[in-house]
């Protein structure tokens, strides 16, 4: 007993993801073995973890194209950190997906989180959303504008490489529309995307990994753990470099490259 009431724990630590015993294994409350493997995907298996409910076809397929925009653009940082670190120990396959891994943050993957959480901090409480075009005009027009005279930015908008279009963003509102998932963090996503060059005074694309964002959100999924849903997706996409890194390897290349062209410079006492 506690001060409070009998202990929650006093026979065991209660959980519903997954459980092993002599003669089965038990997750999501299902026996892994004859009711999961080769009847859910890990699309839906990852989706169903985090969710802790099990998705519906649609959703499935919109949490899948989410993975597929986030698993790889080519030599980008992470890519580059896992490369690295796999020339320095290649026995080590772990240690250089971590490195990737590791590099996510508020300039590459992210920008998923960080979308999604100005977006649903932006719409507010669920009763009082607008119903039309020109609603969530209105609303990003005051989200923008509240934003450029605090000094912060947009998560979402811009991207290095894509200056007008960024491909993935067009596709992934497709989806979200025919697979009837597309709700209030997409539409004030694509007004911010109407709106902000009268605002900001210039025009930029609505990136990849901010849509994402907003279309998870959109399914429901935590705020909080949407980093964790491009982790899942750059997991993979590292993988493939490392495969590449085998196969072709560059990561000497770039090393001899960098070390080639270092030069020395007075000590900077600041």
């Amino acid at each position: 007993m506690t001060a409070s009431g009998p202990d929650p724990l006093a026979e065991g630590y209660p959980t519903s993801l997954g459980i092993s015993t002599p003669t089965a294994i038990r997750l999501l409350n299902q026996d892994l073995a004859e009711e999961l493997m080769g009847r859910v995907g890990f699309g839906a298996l990852a989706f169903w973890l985090l969710a802790r409910r099990r998705p519906t076809p649609s959703e499935v397929r919109v949490f899948e194209a989410v993975l597929v925009a986030l698993a790889d653009h080519g030599f980008t940082p992470t890519a580059i950190a896992a490369r690295m670190t796999y020339l320095s120990a290649p026995d080590a396959l772990q240690g250089a997906v971590a490195a990737g891994l590791l590099g996510g943050g508020a300039r590459y993957l992210g920008v998923t989180e960080d979308a999604a959480r100005f977006l649903a901090d932006a719409i507010g409480p669920s009763d009082s959303l607008p119903d039309d075009a020109a609603g969530w005009d209105a609303l990003a027009r005051d989200v923008l504008g509240a934003g450029r005279a605090a000094g912060g930015y947009v998560p979402g908008l811009g991207h290095p490489v894509h200056k007008t279009v960024d491909p993935r963003t067009p596709r992934l509102i497709a989806i979200a529309r025919e697979e009837s998932t597309y709700g209030p963090h997409l539409a004030l996503f694509e007004a911010i995307g109407r709106i902000h060059p009268e605002v900001l005074g210039r025009t930029l694309p609505l990136n990849g990994a901010g849509v994402c964002g907003a279309a998870l959100a959109d399914l429901g999924l935590p705020v909080d753990l949407l980093r964790g849903v491009a982790l899942l997706a750059r997991t993979a996409g590292l993988l493939g470099q490392l495969a590449e890194e085998r196969a072709r390897p560059v990561a000497g290349q770039m090393y001899a490259e960098i070390d080639g062209r270092a030069r020395e410079v007075p000590l900077d006492p600041r």
